[in-house]
């Protein structure tokens, strides 16, 4: 992932200084891209980019402008249909770079701010129109891609990759909703992306096991457009591995290509991470064994964990306690990913929110209500498990794609009948989350996974690097956070306060780094079960009473589904 930023509409008198201000903000977003750093500054505006290639790393450096420089686009994401559009659009406008984004500027020469919808991606942008004076940004559907918006002292309007680039130039600043459009025509944001599945309305189309299959399948392989080396995230829960299991079913050939073409790593690598002797680690190198990846596991302990909170906190900008708990392995792995050359991973976000498999979705009191909250949990996933995915493996220069996020899946596997999702029975007659999806690789010809992978319960990220990450996380907080302290805690933090001395230990460390009340309020609150929305607390009288994002707060379950201290 890239990183952009742009302001647009000040005083062009102040030109000079705004470009000097703008190459020092734009520092702060260098880890995002190592590669290069670009920028334009004109009549008022500038638009700054900072660059990671993945795709055309010799010629796609941004901002991208048409031939006579009256459009200027800064972009950070990947168009996974670029070269359809390309082909459509090549014999009416001078091509300049074979960067897959820069196909946005003959569709907006062709659509205006309605060519958003014409995108397969992920991606966030700003582009001026010189010719009218006019500027638009965007955000991909499910917020894959961060993007950050604010209004400086002057009037002028900021977008940016981070916050942290315009926390301190912007009266107020929050963050670019997805599936939106800002236009400086209106002077604000609308939708743009509006599925049925948004609806109230239950979906009736029945499950399809060929169709899910076939249309995850297609989700992984447009996701290996690249031109550098890239691997995948492999913690051996089904998500991850079946991702994995797809990738390498392809991995030697590049997506635009018909055939098998050379690849720069010739086998598919994999990496995981956790405490020593921990499940995910364990359950990883069988799936890695299984599909003959080249994997890589690393360890870490508990200390170096707790020693990079205040870092990671840094680069997630939350306070969010699963959000952090389940960032730092991710973060910690990201930096030997990145040691080893490999510029993309392909991960396993968006499954359990999509097919409900997260532990407490066994509680559910029906399939309406069941539906209704993966809708919720889509909704608000750009707050928690798309900022973690990017910003934790952004840090180190890195880029995290999502296939289980992919536009055409969400919309086949939420416009399913939610009573084809509720829970299944594993083989040896047990409950099972997420059954639609794992019956559907369920194949014993040509198995896609081992079948004890293919049908592990759950365990969220951060219960399954090792439960000794939490109970230590817990440990630290009681040690460092006094009992007075906490007292105070909705005095000294009035907004959201902690409920927790861990959520107070991490809110602390946030405000270091963050002090303004935009800040804060950027990041979500409300209780929680098991990673649940606050509304499904009351799907059991006994949620509000174990409230905590771990899954192991869900007993009874599952066998494994708690582990002791």
């Amino acid at each position: 992932m890239c990183g952009i930023l742009a302001v647009l509409g000040a005083d062009p008198s102040r030109q000079p200084e705004l470009r000097r201000e703008v190459l020092r903000l734009q520092r702060r977003l260098r880890h995002r891209g190592p590669d290069w750093s670009g920028l334009f500054a004109a009549d008022g505006h500038v638009l700054a980019h900072e660059r990671l290639g993945i795709v055309d790393p010799e010629s796609g450096q941004q901002p991208l402008m048409t031939a006579d420089e009256q459009l200027v686009l800064t972009v950070n994401g990947e168009i996974y249909n670029h070269q359809a559009l390309r082909d459509r659009h090549q014999t009416r406008f001078a091509f300049q770079t074979g960067s897959d984004c820069e196909v946005i500027l003959p569709l907006y020469e062709a659509l205006g701010e309605d060519c958003v919808a014409q995108l397969d991606g992920v991606f966030a942008f700003v582009l001026l129109d010189r010719r009218t004076g006019h500027f638009m940004a965007a955000r991909d559907a499910m917020g894959v891609v961060p993007l950050y918006y604010g209004v400086g002292r002057d009037g002028s309007v900021w977008f940016a990759s981070e916050l942290k680039a315009i926390s301190d130039v912007c009266e107020r600043f929050e963050v670019f909703p997805p599936g939106h459009v800002y236009s400086s025509r209106t002077g604000g944001l609308r939708r743009w992306y509006q599925p049925d599945w948004f609806s109230e309305e239950i979906p009736q189309t029945p499950a399809d096991p060929a169709a899910l299959r076939a249309g995850f399948e297609s989700a992984v392989v447009k996701r290996l457009m690249s031109d550098v080396p890239w691997g995948v995230l492999l913690s051996g829960g089904l998500d991850s591995s079946l991702v994995a299991s797809v990738a390498a079913r392809h991995a030697a050939r590049r997506v635009e290509d018909a055939e098998e073409s050379d690849a720069w790593w010739p086998r598919l690598h994999s990496f995981t991470i956790g405490l020593e002797g921990s499940p995910d680690v364990a359950a990883a190198a069988k799936v890695a064994d299984f599909l003959g990846t080249v994997h890589h596991a690393y360890t870490y302990t508990v200390q170096e964990g707790i020693d990079a909170l205040s870092d990671v906190i840094y680069h997630l900008e939350t306070f969010d306690v699963t959000t952090i708990r389940a960032s730092t392995p991710m973060y910690l792995m990201a930096r030997k990913i990145r040691a080893l050359g490999v510029k993309m991973v392909l991960s396993g976000e968006g499954a359990d929110e999509i097919f409900g498999g997260y532990l407490y979705f066994h509680k559910a009191p029906d399939a309406a209500e069941f539906h209704r909250e993966t809708v919720r949990k889509l909704q608000t996933l750009h707050l928690y498990d798309c900022l973690r995915a990017n910003k934790s493996t952004s840090a180190w220069g890195v880029e995290t794609r999502t296939p289980f996020l992919d536009k055409a899946f969400l919309d086949l596997a939420m416009g399913m009948d939610p009573t084809h999702k509720l829970s299944g029975t594993h083989p040896s007659g047990a409950r099972i989350e997420k059954h639609v999806l794992r019956d559907a690789f369920d194949d014993e010809t040509h198995p896609w996974l081992p079948s004890e992978v293919l049908w592990r319960q759950k365990e969220q990220f951060s219960d399954g690097v090792g439960y000794g990450w939490i109970d230590g996380l817990r440990d630290h907080a009681e040690a460092v956070v006094s009992d007075a302290m906490f007292q105070q805690a909705a005095f000294r933090f009035p907004s959201n306060p902690p409920a927790t001395k861990e959520a107070y230990l991490y809110r602390s460390m946030f405000e270091e780094h963050y002090p303004q009340s935009s800040a804060i309020d950027t990041v979500p609150g409300g209780p929680s079960i098991a990673c649940s929305t606050p509304t499904a607390i009351a799907w059991d009288a006994a949620f509000a009473e174990a409230a905590d994002p771990s899954g192991r707060a869900i007993q009874g379950v599952h066998q494994a589904a708690y582990a002791p201290s």
